[in-house]
């Protein structure tokens, strides 16, 4: 009878240890030889080369990610930069329109200085604090009151010539009611021939009135008129308003002139204030009206 053999699933190799000693005994060989001679570099290119694809399969999440990094920060960066240039460029036009504002506003104020060389009065200068929103009069106020001298009935000119009067003073601001306002009415001549008129605010936004005249009064249209000095309190000689158009009622015989004012108040923001003798003025029309009156 033949004697079986041990099946190979429990045959005994070698013991692990000797296996062990084995392969660190090959591993120190292979690592000697191929410091030394550089025998392995084929198969290290040929491995590299066979594991490549691999590798790059695996690093493909990673470098995609840091791909989707890079654009995000790159347009990140890009709006981050453009809107610093739009905030520039925003920035920069601010500052060139406040220079400009400012050149202009220094023209005027000279303007206005060689102005207070032609009158007699002391002046204040004054600038518009804001436009009250009325569509019954047309007013402005200023950043000075009682406490700089001024006074309600003084006058307010600029370069171009009489911007309005005075009607209301607090300590700090003081109201202007300007010559196209219904509520004012100014002595003036006509620079042509002298003759005297009263001055009124227009129906007419922006416009100014002459009325009361003689149907035959020789006015006309282009003729320039100043104020006259009656009165007191607006001095000779101010540019008033220019005239536009001249109206005869024949029936009447009355006339009605329509002016357009020489000032620009909605172009500027400082003005004059001259400190004429307000009390004097007011006396001075009650002599008057008092001595009407006997």
């Amino acid at each position: 009878m033949q004697r079986q053999g041990t099946p190979p699933l429990f045959r005994r190799g070698p013991p692990a240890e000797v296996r062990l000693v084995v392969l660190v005994v090959l591993a120190l060989a292979l690592i000697i030889m191929d410091s030394q001679w550089r025998m392995l570099e084929p198969a290290r290119r040929a491995m590299s080369v066979a594991l490549y694809p691999f590798q790059r399969a695996v690093m493909a999440p990673r470098d995609l990610v840091q791909q989707v990094n890079e654009w995000v920060n790159a347009a990140n960066l890009i709006r981050s930069e453009n809107e610093a240039l739009q905030r520039q460029r925003i920035e920069l036009a601010q500052v060139a329109t406040h220079a400009a504002q400012l050149a202009a506003e220094n023209a005027q104020l000279r303007r206005l200085l060689g102005v207070t060389d032609t009158v007699a009065q002391s002046a204040v200068v004054v600038e518009v604090m804001y436009e009250p929103t009325n569509a019954f009069t047309q007013r402005l106020v200023f950043n000075k009151g009682s406490k700089a001298g001024l006074a309600p009935g003084m006058p307010v000119i600029d370069e171009g010539g009489v911007v309005g009067q005075i009607v209301r003073v607090t300590p700090m601001t003081a109201e202007a009611a300007l010559v196209t306002d219904e509520q004012v009415s100014i002595p003036v001549q006509l620079l042509r021939n002298g003759l005297r008129l009263i001055a009124f605010g227009g129906n007419s936004p922006g416009k100014m009135e002459v009325r009361y005249l003689a149907a035959n009064a020789d006015i006309k249209e282009g003729d320039t008129i100043v104020t006259s000095g009656v009165g007191g309190l607006f001095p000779a000689g101010l540019p008033v308003a220019k005239v536009t158009s001249v109206e005869r009622d024949t029936a009447s015989g009355f006339a009605r002139a329509v002016c357009e004012p020489l000032a620009h108040p909605e172009r500027y923001r400082h003005f004059l204030v001259l400190q004429v003798d307000v009390a004097r003025a007011e006396s001075n029309r009650q002599e008057v009206d008092s001595g009407g009156s006997d």
